[in-house]
C-alpha cells in the first residue's frame, strides 16, 4: 500500500480508536451505579463490579491472540468490522440489560469484540515502513489517550440525563466506525502474506513461556503484574467510593476521570524523556513507582474530595514507570523476540486484569461499611513492593551488564 493509498487507512485506524475506547470510556462513570441499582447495595456493587471487569478482562485474555490469528488467515478489515459491529450490539444490549446477568454478558461480549485492537496494530504495522511504525504506534496511542479522556468527560454529563444514556452514546460511536469502515477500509494484508490459522499460536498461555528463559526478565515481568494489578483499583473502586465517600455525581467523576487521564498524557509525552535523559531508565521506573504509591496512599486517607483530587497528580507519576519498564524489559531479549515479548506482557496485563478486580472488589464489599479507603492503600503497598521489587532486579541486571 502506496504512501498516499494509506492516508484514508490510517486516518480511519486512528478514528476508530477515539471512538472506541471513547465509547468505553464513556460508560465508566455510570455503569458501577448501574451495577449498584441491579446489586441492591454498596457493598455488592464492589463484589459485582469486580466481576465484571474480570469478565472483560478474561475475554481479552483469551480471545486477543486468537482474534490475531484470525486476522493474519482471513485478513484485517472483515476482522476489524465484523468487531466493532458486535461492539455496537454490545452496547445496545447493555443500555437495555434489566438485570446483572444481562450485564455479564454484555461485558464478555465487549471484551470479545475489544480483542479487535490487537488487529488494529497489526493493520497499522501492515500499511508503515518499519522505520515508521514506531511513530504509527505513538498516534494509537495517542489516540486512545484522547478517547479516554473525551469518554468519561462526556459521559459524566449523560449520565446526568439518565444512566443508560451513555450507553445508547457508546452504541451511536461504535456503529458510525463501523459504517465509516465499510466504506474507507482497504484490505492491508494481501492474500500471499497471510498464514493458516493454528492454535499453537493463538494459545494466550504460549507466549509467557519467554518471561522465564532470560535472566532478570521474569522479575521484571512480576513488577508489571504487580503494576497492573495495582492500577485496577480505579476500574473496579475509583467511581463507588469517590460517589459514595465524596457525595460525587457523575457528571464530576467524568471531569475527574478526564483529568487522571490528561495527567498521565502530560506525564508519559513531556517528562518521561527529560526524566530518563536525566536519571536514566531504572531510577525513572523505581521514583514512577514509588510517586504512584504515594497517590494512592493519599487517595486512600484524604479526608475531602478536594484532597482526593489533589493526590491524582503525584499519582499521574505512575506513567513514568510502564515505558522505562518496557524498556528495561526489551534489552534482555533478542530482536527477533521483541513481538512475543509484547505478547507475553500483555498476557500478563490480562492476567491482572482478572486476578486484581475480583480482589478489589471482594476487599471493598468487605471494608466498605467501616474503612472504604483501606483498597487504595492495599494498592499503594502493591505498588511500593513493586518499586522495591523493580529496584533489586533492576539493579542486579545493570551489574550483570557492567561485568
Amino acid at each position: 500500500m502506496s504512501s498516499a493509498s494509506s492516508r484514508p487507512a490510517i486516518a480511519f485506524i486512528l478514528a476508530a480508536a477515539v471512538l472506541d475506547v471513547m465509547a468505553m470510556g464513556l460508560v465508566i462513570p455510570v455503569l458501577p451505579a448501574l451495577i449498584e441499582g441491579f446489586a441492591g447495595s454498596e457493598a455488592a456493587a464492589g463484589y459485582w463490579n469486580g466481576i465484571m471487569v474480570a469478565i472483560w478482562a478474561g475475554m481479552q485474555f483469551l480471545c486477543s491472540p486468537i482474534i490475531g490469528s484470525i486476522s493474519d488467515r482471513y485478513g484485517r478489515r472483515p476482522t476489524i468490522l465484523i468487531s466493532t459491529a458486535g461492539l455496537t450490539l454490545d452496547w445496545i444490549l447493555m443500555a437495555l440489560a434489566p438485570d446483572l446477568w444481562w450485564l455479564a454478558v454484555g461485558r464478555m461480549i465487549g471484551g470479545i469484540t475489544s480483542s479487535s485492537f490487537t488487529a488494529v496494530f497489526a493493520y497499522m504495522a501492515d500499511i508503515t515502513a518499519p522505520g515508521e511504525r514506531a511513530r504509527g504506534y505513538g498516534l494509537v496511542g495517542a489516540a486512545f489517550s484522547a478517547g479516554f479522556i473525551a469518554g468519561p468527560l462526556i459521559g459524566g454529563v449523560l449520565g446526568e440525563i439518565s444512566p443508560r444514556a451513555p450507553f445508547w452514546a457508546a452504541a451511536a460511536l461504535s456503529g458510525i466506525t463501523f459504517l465509516y469502515g465499510l466504506f474507507i477500509l482497504p484490505e492491508s494484508l494481501p492474500r500471499e502474506r497471510r498464514m493458516a490459522f493454528s492454535w499453537t499460536r493463538a494459545n494466550p498461555f504460549g507466549a509467557l513461556k519467554l518471561l522465564r528463559s532470560h535472566p532478570e526478565l521474569s522479575g521484571l515481568a512480576v513488577v508489571n503484574f504487580l503494576l497492573y494489578f495495582a492500577h485496577h483499583v480505579f476500574s473496579v473502586v475509583f467511581v463507588l467510593y469517590a460517589a459514595h465517600t465524596h457525595g460525587w455525581t457523575p457528571m464530576y467523576l467524568g471531569f475527574a476521570l478526564a483529568l487522571a487521564g490528561i495527567l498521565e498524557m502530560i506525564v508519559q509525552a513531556m517528562l518521561v524523556g527529560p526524566a530518563v535523559k536525566r536519571w536514566g531508565d531504572r531510577r525513572t521506573m523505581v521514583a514512577g513507582l514509588v510517586m504512584g504509591s504515594l497517590g494512592l496512599a493519599g487517595m486512600g486517607l484524604a479526608p475531602t474530595g478536594l484532597l482526593f483530587t489533589l493526590a491524582l497528580f503525584p499519582n499521574a507519576l505512575w506513567a513514568l514507570a510502564m515505558p522505562t519498564l518496557q524498556s528495561l524489559m526489551t534489552r534482555r531479549v533478542s530482536e527477533s523476540e521483541q513481538g512475543q515479548l509484547q505478547g507475553a506482557n500483555m498476557s500478563v496485563g490480562s492476567i491482572a486484569g482478572i486476578a486484581s478486580p475480583l480482589f478489589f472488589g471482594w476487599m471493598y464489599e468487605m471494608t466498605v461499611g467501616d474503612a472504604p479507603g483501606v483498597s487504595f492503600l492495599i494498592a499503594a503497598g502493591i505498588l511500593a513492593t513493586g518499586a522495591l521489587l523493580a529496584a533489586f532486579v533492576s539493579r542486579r541486571a545493570a551489574l550483570a551488564e557492567a561485568a
